[in-house]
């Protein structure tokens, strides 16, 4: 996305300087028996080998939450104004940290429940060590949004069809996989993906993969909207 200009881990680095204001904390975690929750703007923890973060960095964001049953089991409650540009992307990060060659497989099982209304994707978004190259995966959308640059053409890879975009936000290139029709549940094979990448397309070369992350880029959602993650795992050989 072009206001994504930075890394995940630039903009942590970056939290003091932003003024999201007081709404960020306004908000609650459902009532659940969730055993972490938060409305931090930069909230996270680990549970079950997986990162949680609440990841608020837009500007002109409004209220959000995060809470987690488990590693694989969480959700937020989100009440971002409708106005254009991403506001917050939480998520849940297992980290790979193997090159493309040496991975012997790479998959994901997601199920998520999300709302009918706002704007906002549900993706899967894969990142190099260096954070030269972000791949990102839409298994969902809803809304005014879509993917940065140019497009690609269509593909069938790792189970599903996608319709590609190419791009870069100016800090790193950025490969977007659309779903051709929304799911809320399913298996995507990560690995010939990456593979179609550095392979067939030479778009970049024998990449470490340090994260894959999933969750949901959230440019509005006024009034406030739950998003769940039922079960999201990453698996790796």
């Amino acid at each position: 996305m072009a206001a994504r200009t930075l890394s995940r881990l630039t903009k942590a680095l970056l939290a003091p300087t932003l003024a999201l204001g007081a709404t960020v904390g306004l908000a609650s975690a459902p009532a659940s028996a969730a055993v972490w929750n938060s409305c931090d703007q930069w909230g996270q923890t680990n549970l079950n080998g997986y990162t949680l973060y609440n990841n608020i960095w837009g500007g002109g964001a409004g209220s959000q939450c995060i809470w987690a049953n488990s590693g694989t089991n969480w959700g937020i409650w989100a009440d971002h104004p409708n106005t254009g540009g991403i506001k917050s992307y939480p998520n849940q990060t297992k980290a790979i940290n193997k090159s493309i060659t040496a991975l012997g497989s790479l998959s994901s099982s997601y199920n998520v429940s999300v709302p009918s209304s706002g704007a906002y994707n549900t993706s899967y978004d894969i990142w190099d060590t260096d954070h030269d190259y972000e791949i990102m995966l839409w298994v969902n959308k809803t809304g005014p949004v879509g993917p940065l640059g140019s497009p690609q053409g269509s593909v069938s890879l790792g189970g599903h069809s996608w319709n590609v975009f190419k791009g870069t936000n100016g800090a790193n290139e950025v490969f977007s996989f659309i779903r051709t029709s929304n799911s809320s549940s399913g298996i995507v094979n990560i690995l010939p993906i990456l593979k179609w990448i550095k392979d067939t397309k030479q778009w970049m070369g024998n990449e470490t993969i340090g994260d894959v992350q999933f969750g949901y880029e959230v440019t509005s959602s006024s009034g406030g909207l739950n998003f769940t993650t039922n079960n999201l795992t990453v698996s790796s050989s």
